[in-house]
C-alpha cells in the first residue's frame, strides 16, 4: 500500500490538485501533518483515506470524525479524547488510528518500551481501533547508518510486542521516500513516499564499499518561470543591487526577471544561483530582492524584455533543479519546493 504524502501544500506544489491527480491515478491513502490539511482536501472531493501522520491537538477530534480522517496515536491523552468524543455522538464502529512509535528519533511517539500498555489499551477500547503502527526513519538515506539499523531492529520488536499482546494491525510502514529507494527491507506493508512524488530523491550517503541502490526512475513536475522585466546595457565598474555585492568587469548586459525572495526565490542565491533564458544559462548577480533579481544575459543572443526565465526547468541543453537550488544555498530541496509562496500563481497541466 502506497500513502502518498501531501502534506506542506504538497510539499508546495499544491496540496487540492496533487490530490486529486493522485488519486485519480489510483491512490488510496494520503498523508497530512495536520485536521485542517485534511478536512481541506476532504472538502475538496478526496475520497480516500487520509492519515494524520503527527497526530492531532486538543479540540479537533470532532473534525477528525466529520472528515473520516485516521490519526496517528501516542499518548493515552489521543486515545481518551477520541474516545470521548465518539462517545458523545453514540458514534457506531470504531475509529482506526495508527501507533506511532519513536524507534530512535526522539521526536514524537511512545517509546518502545511503553507500547504494550498503551496497545492493550487500544485493544480494550469500544470505539477505537489499532489498524497500523508507524515510525520514521533519522537517517534513511544514510545506507550504512548505525542508528537507522538500530530504529528497524526496534521495529521489528515492537511489532512482536503487538503480536505477543494478541495485536497484528495490517498496515505497518516505516520508509520515506529515501527508504523506499534504497532500504526495500523496511517497505512492510505500507511505504510513505514524499517528495519522490514531485520529482526528487534525497541523494544517498554511504561509506565507501557500500553499492549504491539503482536510482528510482523519478522526474521532478514543476517548473517554475518568470519573466525579464527590464534590460540594461552597464559599463565595466558598474555596482548591482543591494550594497553592490558585485561588480560588473567588462561591459555586460543586466536583467531584471520578476521574482525575489518573497516569492521563495532563496536570497542565500544571490551572485550564486542561475536560471535559464533561450536555453543559456544567466547567473544571478548581485542581492537577490523581495521582488526583483539581477541576471547576467551577456551570454544570451537576443535577450529581451518579455522573455521567459526559468528559475527552475528544463530546455533543450539547460536544466535547472531544486536540488540545484539547496546545493547553492546549503539545504535539502524539501525546503526549496515548501518555499515557494503562495502568492506565485500554479498552473497544472494534463
Amino acid at each position: 500500500m502506497v500513502c502518498a504524502v501531501i502534506k506542506c501544500n504538497a510539499y508546495g506544489h499544491g496540496v487540492v490538485e496533487c490530490g486529486r491527480a493522485l488519486e485519480a491515478d489510483g491512490a488510496k491513502w494520503f498523508g497530512v501533518t495536520a485536521a485542517e490539511e485534511g478536512a481541506c482536501i476532504r472538502e475538496a472531493g478526496i475520497n480516500g483515506r487520509i492519515l494524520l501522520m503527527t497526530g492531532f491537538w486538543r479540540g479537533e477530534e470532532n473534525a477528525i470524525i466529520d472528515n473520516r480522517l485516521t490519526p496517528a496515536v501516542w499518548t493515552l491523552d489521543h486515545i481518551e479524547r477520541l474516545e470521548r468524543a465518539l462517545q458523545a455522538r453514540r458514534a457506531k464502529g470504531k475509529l482506526p488510528v495508527h501507533l506511532k512509535i519513536d524507534t530512535g528519533m526522539g521526536r514524537v511517539g511512545v517509546p518502545a518500551a511503553e507500547v504494550e500498555p498503551l496497545a492493550r489499551r487500544i485493544a480494550a477500547s469500544e470505539y477505537v481501533e489499532l489498524e497500523g503502527v508507524c515510525s520514521h526513519l533519522a537517517s534513511s538515506e544514510a545506507l550504512d547508518a548505525d542508528d537507522a539499523a538500530a530504529q528497524i531492529d526496534c521495529f521489528k520488536q515492537v511489532l512482536a510486542t503487538l503480536r505477543v499482546a494478541g495485536l497484528e494491525p495490517p498496515l505497518r510502514h516505516l520508509s520515506n521516500s529515501a527508504a523506499i529507494g534504497g532500504r526495500p527491507d523496511t517497505w512492510n506493508t505500507m511505504v510513505r513516499p514524499g517528495l519522490a512524488l514531485y520529482g526528487y530523491l534525497p541523494p544517498f550517503n554511504v561509506h565507501a564499499g557500500v553499492k549504491l541502490p539503482a536510482p528510482l526512475p523519478v522526474e521532478p513536475v514543476l517548473t517554475w518561470k518568470t519573466r525579464i522585466v527590464s534590460q540594461r546595457d552597464m559599463p565595466a565598474g558598474q555596482a548591482i543591487g543591494y550594497n553592490g555585492t558585485y561588480v560588473t568587469k567588462a561591459p555586460s548586459r543586466i536583467a531584471v526577471i520578476a521574482a525575489g525572495y518573497g516569492d521563495g526565490f532563496n536570497r542565500a542565491m544571490s551572485n550564486k544561483g542561475r536560471v535559464i533564458v533561450r536555453d543559456h544559462y544567466a547567473p544571478v548577480v548581485g542581492r537577490i530582492s523581495m521582488d526583483m533579481t539581477t541576471i547576467d544575459v551577456t551570454g544570451v543572443p537576443g535577450a529581451e524584455i518579455g522573455d521567459e526565465a526559468l528559475l527552475i526547468g528544463k530546455s533543450e541543453h539547460c536544466s535547472v533543479t531544486a536540488a540545484d537550488h539547496a546545493n547553492w544555498v546549503g539545504t535539502i530541496p524539501y525546503e526549496i519546493t515548501c518555499g515557494i509562496n503562495w502568492r506565485v500563481p500554479r498552473v497544472y497541466l494534463d
